[in-house]
């Protein structure tokens, strides 16, 4: 009796990890999932290159930018 109840447990279980994950690969939640992981590495690259024009200026003696913003005047 115990070792059924614990299979039917398990089985419970495994079953509601199995729908989560098959879940969790919709295109929906995929494309969700890659456009936050995409976004977020657009903007580690943007930073990344303002530190580093940051620190090419000091050392050329060029003064420092604030920040750097993607400027489009007329659709260029």
């Amino acid at each position: 009796m115990i070792r059924r109840l614990f299979y039917m447990t398990l089985g419970a279980s495994l079953a509601v990890w199995v729908m989560r994950k098959l879940e969790s690969l919709r295109p929906d939640h995929v494309a969700r999932r890659t456009a936050h992981q995409v976004r977020d590495f657009a903007d580690d690259v943007r930073a990344t290159a303002a530190n580093r024009e940051n620190e090419l200026r000091a050392r050329h003696g060029l003064g420092t930018v604030g920040h750097i913003t993607n400027d489009v005047k007329d659709g260029r």
